[in-house]
């Protein structure tokens, strides 16, 4: 009980939230300040303009934000631009605002789904209300930690404080994560048979020197982690438990070991829980996992939206783009990966042509929307939660 207390404490210190917040922001104006002074090069009609473009990397590609590849001419066929200029010329219609609004409803839709995916997998033990504050700090504490740790670990003392037995908090952290990676893995080829790879991923940037390494071998671990979860919980418990005791009896792995062993138990027991649940079950919670992730995917398509005539197949590469961004942010040694996906969203969807400034201002909308909520809601729910579960050991 007092580990519980301790990984909570430790969970939502304030200096996390601050961090997280702080990083956020700063690297929200470092974006905003470098795309506003960057210059772009705009194609005009009928020579109208006073550059040419001259391929000067050799590579048959134009990149309008390369000031090497333009060369000054009379009646050429482009136009320098400041990218502030750019911004400026930003249009906020009445269709901007309705598809922001789109945004925070896919964001709403994504917490709903979560909700609705909870309240299965407890058999209806938690309320509406209860569903919520689990959702909404379950967040919190997945937006306080690094990406590569995410809220999981908190995860499953939340629930439990939520009077859902250890066991069965347990089992619904590893379904959680398990069915998120089924999604993610089986999205991945679907988009490969729309989508070339050459057009997924950035191009003639520094961003993109071993990306594509970066996002295979984080697609193969989120893949062995969704089989390992599969293996673990449905076919191999018990050895899955004993490898998990093994494994923490090296020496650099000890300080950890009293806690897997705990782990370990719970997986068995879990194991024995979710086998008696029917198919329908099962073809909830993934239904409800699968609408949660396509409506956080769909609100940056939302907001490139709010500024750009996209069509059916713009809006599938963009969805493409974000399964690369999500490995990014899944990877991320930051809080919540702040900066690691403000950087990588301006990067991955440059081609669509918008200016650096532009991308940047889109990029801290996206964060407003579903990022900093969590941690201002987490921290006006965190006390009353406590108070609420008497989890008298975090005042």
């Amino acid at each position: 009980m007092e580990e519980q207390h301790d990984i909570l404490k430790n969970s939502f210190k304030p200096w996390k939230i601050w961090l997280a917040v702080g990083l956020g922001l700063l690297i929200a104006a470092i974006l905003l300040f470098s795309g506003v002074r960057q210059v772009q090069f705009i194609k005009v009609k009928d020579g109208k303009g006073d550059y040419a473009w001259r391929d000067s990397n050799k590579n048959g590609k134009i990149d309008i934000h390369n000031r090497h590849e333009f060369m000054a001419v009379p009646q050429g066929d482009y136009i320098k631009q400041h990218a502030s200029d750019a911004l400026k010329q930003l249009e906020w219609t009445g269709s901007s605002f309705m598809w922001i609004f789109i945004a925070v409803l896919f964001m709403v839709g994504r917490d709903l789904f979560y909700m609705i995916r909870i309240r299965v997998l407890t058999r209806k033990k938690l309320s509406w209300k209860s569903s919520f504050l689990v959702i909404m700090l379950w967040e919190f504490a997945s937006a306080l930690s690094p990406g590569v740790v995410g809220g999981a670990a908190v995860a499953m003392f939340i629930l439990n404080r939520e009077k859902i037995p250890l066991g069965r908090s347990t089992a619904i952290v590893f379904i959680t994560t398990m069915m998120d990676n089924l999604f993610y893995v089986l999205l991945i080829p679907l988009v490969f048979l729309f989508i070339d790879s050459s057009s997924l991923f950035p191009e003639n940037t520094i961003f993109s020197l071993g990306v594509q390494w970066v996002f295979w071998i984080g697609f193969s671990i989120i893949l062995i982690a969704c089989l390992f979860l599969f293996f673990a919980v449905f076919i191999l418990p018990s050895w899955s438990a004993w490898f998990l005791n093994t494994l923490f009896k090296l020496p650099f792995l000890k300080r950890w070991k009293g806690g897997v062993s705990r782990t370990a138990e719970d997986l068995i027991v879990s194991s024995k829980e979710l086998r008696k649940e029917p198919l329908s079950f099962w073809g909830k919670t993934f239904l409800f996992t699968c609408c949660s992730w396509i409506c956080r995917y769909l609100v940056i398509n939302a907001l490139l939206q709010a500024f750009l005539h996209l069509g059916i197949m713009d809006h599938i590469l963009i969805l493409g783009k974000q399964l690369v961004l999500w490995i990014f942010m899944l990877i991320s040694p930051t809080p919540g990966g702040s900066g690691v996906a403000e950087y990588a969203f301006g990067e991955l969807l440059m081609p669509f042509g918008m200016s650096a400034a532009m991308l940047a201002g889109i990029a801290v909308l996206w964060r407003l929307i579903s990022y900093f909520p969590y941690l201002f809601i987490g921290a006006i729910l965190l006390p009353r939660w406590v108070k609420r579960t008497g989890q008298s050991a975090l005042k």
